[in-house]
């Protein structure tokens, strides 16, 4: 089993490559990091003693002076290089860097500057270098105004901002799932490349990337609709908006009901895609799921009696808590990442009709359990 320890753990892709290898427990542990490790020498060097490979993804790639962007990167590459040096050990090294090395700036400069000082080390040392040149990174939980335009977009949708495009640039871009599939690999294959060019997967101008995340406001965060997504680009993009939206003030959504001297009737849901509906009924006091979805797009409908939805996102502690009633029927949607269940929280049978978007494949069910 290897021993992976991850620089810039708690940062955007470093959170979903710690996730991702968390998932892969026969075959990873991981090394916690804190950003403090870096202040101190000691510490930082029990800390790559410990790691069989270490992933290097802490960096600045904002701030007013960009010289200080350049100063610190290069600053926090010669910190690890002392500590391995001193600790006497010589992991694989995954360093992050970027497709800014064509550019002729502070930030792209840093990275390359970084990549060539790892380089000199590892053949030093006979160690394995795995130097990513990695496109633009977008994905969930991304820090707007800071890690990517399509998480400052996003962002400003959902919290009722209109974006604006100061350069309609054309962007390669990698989701952040399949840049952590990447490194994992990488890791797996323990060779030796200073200069891996990490693929992109989809291109796109920013315009265009504005254009896909207008429609997810209107037809999804304004009415309901789940937008056609057709590719697993647009899955990803909709999925990385969909973890703007502010879950504890705009879910539970309730159901227009229409109700005559025949019964009652409800429309469950607007799709212009196809996918699996099921039916599910519970007995008072029983809960049901307690798992969670990296891909898959879902939606719990209480039609029938009392419920309780929880969600908590993967690694976290905070439980969001809804209360559903079939009197009045209501729907939450699972954002990706998040742990849930449900719970009859009534003393009649609960009905409930959950929609998802791709039949259940055994092969490949993208449901990991975790208690919420």
């Amino acid at each position: 089993m290897k021993r992976i320890g991850i620089t810039g753990q708690s940062g955007f892709v470093g959170s979903y490559l710690f996730d991702t290898l968390s998932l892969l427990k026969e075959e990873f542990t991981v090394v916690p990091f804190q950003k403090e490790f870096f202040d101190d020498p000691r510490t930082l060097e029990a800390w790559v003693a410990d790691c069989d490979v270490i992933v290097h993804l802490a960096a600045m790639n904002r701030h007013p002076d960009q010289q200080v962007i350049h100063d610190t990167n290069i600053l926090l590459v010669r910190k690890l290089i002392n500590a391995l040096e001193t600790a006497g050990n010589n992991p694989q090294i995954l360093f992050s860097s970027s497709t800014q090395e064509e550019r002729d700036n502070p930030y792209g400069n840093s990275k390359k500057k970084g990549r060539e000082l790892l380089k000199v080390w590892a053949e030093e040392k006979k160690a394995v270098l795995t130097g990513m040149i990695i496109p633009n990174v977008f994905g969930p939980f991304g820090k707007p105004f800071y890690n990517s335009v399509v998480a400052t977009f996003c962002y400003q949708l959902c919290h009722g901002q209109q974006p604006a495009i100061d350069v309609d640039g054309h962007l390669k871009l990698i989701y952040v799932d399949e840049l952590a599939k990447e490194i994992v690999e990488a890791i797996r294959k323990g060779k030796n490349d200073p200069q891996l060019q990490i693929p992109h997967t989809s291109e796109h101008s920013v315009s265009q990337l504005l254009e896909h995340l207008n429609r997810f406001k209107e037809q999804y965060l304004e009415n309901g609709v789940f937008p056609q997504l057709q590719s697993t680009f647009e899955r990803n993009l909709f999925n990385t908006f969909r973890s703007f939206i502010d879950y504890k003030n705009y879910f539970p959504r309730k159901f227009t009901t229409y109700a005559d001297d025949r019964g009652v009737f409800v429309e469950l849901a607007r799709l212009y895609q196809y996918g699996q509906v099921s039916f599910s009924t519970t007995y008072p006091g029983i809960t049901r799921g307690n798992h969670f979805h990296t891909r898959k797009i879902e939606r719990f409908a209480v039609i029938k009696g009392k419920a309780r939805i929880q969600l908590r996102k993967y690694g976290t502690t905070e439980v969001l808590d809804f209360e559903l009633d079939g009197q009045q029927p209501a729907y939450v949607d699972m954002p990706i990442w998040y742990t849930h269940n449900i719970t009859n929280i009534g003393s009649e049978e609960l009905y409930t009709i959950f929609w998802i978007n791709e039949f259940y494949d055994p092969a490949d069910p993208d449901t990991y359990f975790e208690t919420v």
